[in-house]
């Protein structure tokens, strides 16, 4: 289950390897160019956001959320660290998985 609900949040995520690319290198960036300064700083945020979140979830429903294994560490520290292991493989997946094309996905799925 916890395999399922990982990629199952890759792809909501929209990190490698489910970012699709839609011709945004030919289109002069896609979305970079609609947005400018505040707007694609926001636009970014929303997105290291729903990767936190996820991150929180995987943490809370599969290691146990707040709950320590030694006794004097706090439970904050605890749940930041799992938090913070689920992000690094967010961002280790990214670097580490290649970006498939339509018809690649297609055919795993």
């Amino acid at each position: 289950m916890f395999f399922l609900f990982f990629i199952s949040a890759l792809a909501e995520t929209n990190r490698h390897p489910f970012d699709l690319p839609e011709a945004e290198a030919e289109l002069v960036s896609g979305y970079n160019v609609e947005y400018s300064a505040m707007g694609f700083a926001l636009f970014f945020l929303g997105e290291y956001a729903n990767m936190l979140l996820m991150s929180a979830l995987t943490g809370i429903l599969f290691l146990g959320g707040w709950l320590k294994l030694i006794g004097f560490i706090p439970e904050v520290i605890w749940f930041s660290s799992k938090v913070a292991i689920f992000v690094f493989l967010f961002i280790w997946s990214r670097a580490a998985l290649p970006r498939y094309r339509y018809d690649q996905l297609m055919s795993l799925g």
